[in-house]
């Protein structure tokens, strides 16, 4: 063998892809599931055979009886092998201080300068607990860690890079807050250091930190630069397959039917962290489906080798880990399909090799602010100072109050708007109760604090000591910092031995909880804890405590997160409130790539009175603007239509004056990538409006008029002389493009245009005149059916922000049939679905073929229809409807209103009106109401009429747009 004839020693391997010889049926579905396959299909990737596991030696040697070297061979390599990792020691960078100085002392330093500015005339007591602070930190080892948090930051603010108020329990401490890490007063709103730093539990400090997401890889840069790009690397996150996912993958492997899956996975709780082990305890009806079901059987057994496996990998969207020395070193790297290096270990084991970890955040609300208040200084010459606000103010607290809190980070879901309705907020401290008040589990205290805040004198404490802790929420125990405080100031803990309780309580450890229950009652002097009797709390009180703080603390919230978030909240609040305008140009110009967004937004525009004036070639900036208290479109907002190509126009525009009609704009764009398709996008979206022209002209000349532009450069390149140089100002006429004499598009062509290009409707919308006739009889609108995109980092996963819809709520939508596909089932029958857009957006309805023969005389595209039905909806997915009913609009009996300014102007129209209005005779009444009267009156029945989009063009003509409306 080539072995013997080259000298070189034999090793015998098997190739493993899995742990057992039974795995090979788990291990092939996952191979399916990875390369989207099912196992029936023909040609695809697969192990056969099923000899891919880990082979005894036994087994080894009866395979190669032959060459027995070969086996010790592999014995020989493996004992060779030796890896000794170390745990539990921290492997810190180091910050490199000025001259003179040492980390701790440069860290106390820049400690004191910041005492002075944040606390102006402080007491002692600051200065005990900064000391103290400082203390644990050097004690801990980690001076390093805040100087270099504290540098990234202070590298941000000094660049304008927004960065948020702090997140987390940072928010704790003293040293962060005057280090400017963090910007929420912990003195003020009682947060506490022990909850992010414990002297008497060593463990890694974990700051996440928000950026502005379109700055935050400057950050991310400036680390690199700093400490060298080869030991500053991002972290790798595996996608696993949790419960309800891998019921849906793994159906679609073995093709067991969508709705089926989607039963099943829908019996699994929602809980956080749900395995299906434990779902098959929790519900009994889903364990049935398992007992009874051989097929079902099969397949939640296959889910459940397969449940927790990584499906995929990917870069963490914001880990970093920055290493002392070259990152190879202390960890494995790979490259991702993009080219970028990660590291193979996920955060916590990174945590575990004592490495520093960092998680570099975007938070869109921070674009949104400092948008906003860029937007305040250039309309309106106000520098405002958004982190010096009154956070107490009773206007913004009041406007929240009202519900109407789009944009409002936090406190946009439905749920939250009607919380807020009913909390009526008076401080910030009630808009933190509020942000951790609203989540499962602590929800059902709300009724409890409400009672509390509206009625303070009957709040009654168990004992008075209780007062000054839950004096801020009415009563309730709604933090975490809270059970902590009770624990030291009844007990007599120290705070760090209390936050190992309220870990215990927290993570539900029973033992714990019953042995920490007699030391809080009855002391335990070996340890020095006093407990309540020393303190003269009477036992049965005592016990009383701990169990409502048994009950409280496994739902309690961390105050030091919370409040975080709420100082964003009121920011946004207070910016919406005071600069509305600014405010939503600056929401609009965050979530231009998401059109349903936009348009939900140009609703609450409406609602709020603001104006929205169409993309304007001389006026629009890439972003959406504010011009004379209005907002003005975006251009990047269109499609095909990127910002960089814009930014060029808007300098052409600065530098050499208004474009003067569309033959202008070519001739100065021609060399700026220009190109037909935006030309042509510009003036499907009305940009060019403020041209000679209508849209239509516009159309049928500009790819003619480039054309010419970009031959006639050829020809100056060329050195030689046109015949457009040599002609004369007259003639030069004759060789421009000249507009043909045709009419405008019609209404419904130029919205259907201004959709296609912006992906909504800009200067009306086809439902306007139907907007009270709709809201009168839809229970739901398109937008309610929409999964919100935005993960965003935190408690956003457990806000209701998912879905407004109920699954399997009855409802019914209303809207422009604006597609249709048809399929065949199994059996040979007719089902549809279709797309209806209404106001708000567009939402997806499934019409059964038991619908489908009913309803099909219904269902033509471009049709108005109302759709009743049952909601379904599914992770990962936007909502649809299953449909039970379907109507036209003028199945509904309607009413026209025609609106005149007063009985003189009626009077003066009356004749023709009715001209109008005989010529189109149907069921429909029509009502003329009188502005200055007030006064409403419905025609007789003989004047009935059919509204159709031809009268009401006909009606709009005559009377006016916003006076002709349908109810």
């Amino acid at each position: 063998s080539m072995s013997r004839k080259l000298d070189i020693p034999l090793v015998a391997t098997n190739g493993v892809h899995y742990t057992y010889a039974d795995d090979a049926k788990a291990h092939d579905i996952l191979l399916c599931i990875q390369t989207q396959k099912k196992v029936s299909d023909e040609d695809r990737m697969r192990y056969t055979g099923g000899q891919y596991y880990i082979k005894s030696e036994e087994e080894m040697r009866s395979l190669f009886p032959y060459a027995p070297e070969a086996i010790d061979n592999t014995a020989a390599i493996a004992a060779r092998c030796n890896v000794e990792i170390e745990f539990g020691k921290y492997k810190l960078p180091r910050y490199d201080v000025p001259s003179g100085y040492d980390a701790q002392s440069y860290l106390e330093k820049l400690c004191r300068e910041g005492l002075e500015e944040r606390y102006p005339g402080h007491g002692k007591d600051l200065e005990d607990r900064l000391e103290s602070e400082l203390e644990t930190i050097k004690k801990l080892g980690f001076v390093d860690y805040f100087l270099i948090v504290w540098d990234f930051i202070n590298y941000a603010k000094k660049n304008g890079i927004p960065v948020g108020p702090g997140r987390g329990s940072a928010a704790g401490s003293v040293v962060s807050y005057c280090l400017r890490i963090t910007d929420i007063d912990p003195v003020r709103y009682q947060l506490l250091f022990e909850r992010f730093l414990n002297p008497e539990r060593v463990s890694m400090p974990d700051i996440d930190v928000d950026f502005c997401p379109e700055r935050r890889q400057e950050v991310i840069d400036y680390v690199r630069n700093k400490y060298g790009d080869e030991k500053v690397v991002q972290i790798v996150t595996f996608g696993t397959m949790a419960a309800k996912g891998v019921i849906r993958d793994v159906a679609r492997a073995m093709d067991i039917p969508y709705n089926r899956a989607d039963q099943l996975a829908k019996m699994v709780p929602g809980d956080l962290g749900i395995t299906l082990a434990r779902a098959l305890e929790m519900n009994p009806e889903f364990r049935s489906q398992y007992e009874s079901d051989p097929q079902t059987k099969e397949l939640l057994d296959m889910c459940m080798r397969l449940e927790g496996l990584p499906r995929h990998s990917s870069m963490h969207a914001a880990g970093v880990v920055i290493c002392p020395e070259r990152a190879d070193d202390f960890v494995p790297l790979s490259r991702g399909a993009d080219g970028s290096i990660t590291t193979q270990f996920t955060m916590t084991t990174i945590e575990e090799l004592g490495l520093l970890k960092m998680d570099f955040l975007g938070l869109r609300n921070l674009t949104v602010i400092k948008d906003a208040v860029d937007l305040v200084y250039e309309s309106r010459g106000i520098k405002l100072d958004i982190n010096n606000i009154d956070y107490d103010d009773p206007k913004v607290l009041g406007y929240i109050s009202t519900g109407r809190t789009d944009g409002i980070f936090q406190l946009e879901s439905a749920g939250m708007k009607s919380f807020m309705k009913e909390l009526r907020p008076a401080s910030l401290e009630d808009v933190i109760a509020g942000i951790s008040l609203y989540r499962p589990g602590p929800m059902d205290f709300i009724p409890r604090y409400i009672e509390g805040k509206n009625n303070p004198d009957r709040v009654t404490y168990a004992t008075e000591a209780l007062e000054p802790i839950l004096a801020p929420t009415y009563g309730c125990i709604v933090y975490q910092e809270q059970v902590m405080q009770i624990v030291r100031d009844l007990g007599g803990y120290t705070l760090g031995r209390s936050d190992l309780v309220r870990r215990a309580m927290s993570k539900k450890k029973q033992a714990v909880m019953e042995k920490e229950r007699a030391n809080f009652v009855y002391g335990n002097p070996d340890e020095g804890v006093p407990g309540c009797l020393e303190k003269g709390i009477p036992e049965s009180v005592a016990n009383g405590i701990y169990d409502s703080m048994m009950d409280f603390a496994k739902y309690a919230f961390n105050k030091s997160h919370a409040a975080c978030y709420a100082v964003v909240a009121m920011q946004t609040a207070f910016l919406k409130y005071y600069y509305p305008v600014e405010f939503m140009a600056a929401l609009m110009s965050s979530v231009m790539e998401n059109s349903s967004k936009v348009t939900e937004y140009i609703a609450s525009c409406k609602q709020m009175n603001i104006t929205i004036l169409p993309p304007d070639i001389n006026s629009s900036q890439s972003r959406f603007s504010v011009q004379d208290g209005k907002i003005r479109f975006a251009l990047t907002a269109l499609k095909s239509v990127g910002s960089a190509v814009i930014d060029e126009i808007v300098r052409e525009r600065q530098a050499c004056g208004e474009f003067r009609d569309l033959q202008d704009f070519i001739n100065r764009t021609q060399d700026k990538n220009v190109n037909k398709k935006v030309v042509e996008n510009l003036i499907k979206a009305g940009a060019f409006d403020c041209f000679p022209g209508n849209r239509r002209q516009l159309i049928m000349v500009y790819a003619d008029m480039m054309d010419r532009v970009a031959k006639n450069k050829k020809t100056e390149l060329a050195g030689q002389m046109s015949l457009f140089d040599i002609a004369s100002g007259e003639n030069k006429k004759a060789f421009e493009v000249s507009l043909p004499d045709v009419p405008e598009f019609s209404k419904e062509e130029l919205l259907s245009y201004e959709k296609e290009v912006a992906g909504i409707y800009i200067s009306g919308h086809p439902l306007d005149e139907y907007r009270d006739f709709l809201e009168r009889r839809t229970s739901i609108r398109t937008i309610d059916l929409y999964r919100d995109d935005e993960e965003e980092s935190g408690i956003q996963a457990s806000d209701d922000r998912q879905q407004r819809a109920a699954d399997g709520q009855e409802a019914v939508l209303g809207g422009i049939l604006s597609e249709k596909t048809v399929k065949y089932t199994k059996n040979d029958k007719i089902m549809a679905f279709i797309t209806v857009e209404d106001l708000y957006g567009s939402g997806e309805v499934i019409v059964f073929p038991r619908e489908y023969e009913r309803y099909s005389d219904k269902l033509r595209e471009g049709g108005r229809n109302f759709v009743k039905g049952r909601v379904q909806l599914e992770e990962e997915k936007d909502g649809k409807i299953i449909a039970s009913q379907i109507a036209l609009f003028e199945d509904m009996p309607r009413r026209l209103v025609i609106t005149f300014s007063d009985m003189e102007a009626f009077k003066g129209a009356e004749d023709k009106l009715m001209g109008i209005l005989g010529e189109s005779a149907g069921k429909d009444s029509v009502a003329i109401i009188l502005k200055k009267e007030n006064k409403q009156k419905i025609l007789p029945k003989e004047k009935n009429v059919e509204v159709s989009g031809t009268l009401l063009g006909r009606l709009k003509e005559f009377a006016g747009e916003g006076n002709v409306t349908v109810l």
